[in-house]
C-alpha cells in the first residue's frame, strides 16, 4: 500500500497570472471585480480585488472557485443538475458551492487541478473575466 500519491495543481504563478488577466478584462470591460483562484483541494491561491469592487464579490468570487473544482462551470452547473431535484438541494448543503455564473475549472491534461472565480460584475462579465483569467494560462 503506497503511503503518498503524487498529485498536479496549479501553482502560485500561475494563479496570480489568472488574477492579473481576469482583472485587466475587467478593466476592458470597464467593471470592478473580485477574482479568487483556488487549489484542487479549494484552497485559497491567489485573490485579487479591484479598487470599488462590490464587497459582496469577496465571498462570492471564492465560491464561485470553489463550485468550479466540481469540473463544470458555475453558469452551467444548474443546466446540468436542474432535472435531478436531490442534486439541487443536496447542493444547498455544501456552504462554499453556488450556482451563479462566474466560476470555471481549471484543468489542465484532462485533470482538475483548481478553479477560478470572479464577482462584481454582470454574469457576463463576471464569466467573461473568469475566461481570460484562464486563457492566462496558454491552454
Amino acid at each position: 500500500m503506497a503511503k503518498t500519491y503524487a498529485k498536479n495543481t496549479i501553482s502560485y504563478e500561475s494563479a496570480a497570472a489568472m488574477v492579473a488577466a481576469a482583472v485587466a478584462k475587467a478593466e476592458e470591460l470597464g467593471c470592478k471585480q473580485n477574482v479568487a483562484v483556488v487549489d484542487d483541494g479549494g484552497n485559497l491561491k491567489a485573490f485579487g480585488r479591484m479598487d470599488g469592487a462590490p464587497l459582496l464579490g469577496v465571498e462570492g468570487c471564492q465560491r464561485k472557485a470553489f463550485t468550479a473544482l466540481f469540473g463544470v462551470g458555475t453558469q452551467d452547473l444548474y443546466s446540468a443538475i436542474k432535472d435531478d431535484q436531490s442534486l439541487v438541494v443536496g447542493l444547498s448543503h455544501f456552504s462554499r458551492a453556488t450556482m451563479v455564473g462566474g466560476g470555471l475549472p481549471i484543468v489542465v491534461d484532462g485533470e482538475v487541478i483548481g478553479g477560478i472565480g470572479v464577482g462584481g460584475g454582470t454574469v457576463d462579465e463576471d464569466v467573461a473575466c473568469s475566461q481570460a483569467g484562464l486563457d492566462a494560462l496558454g491552454g
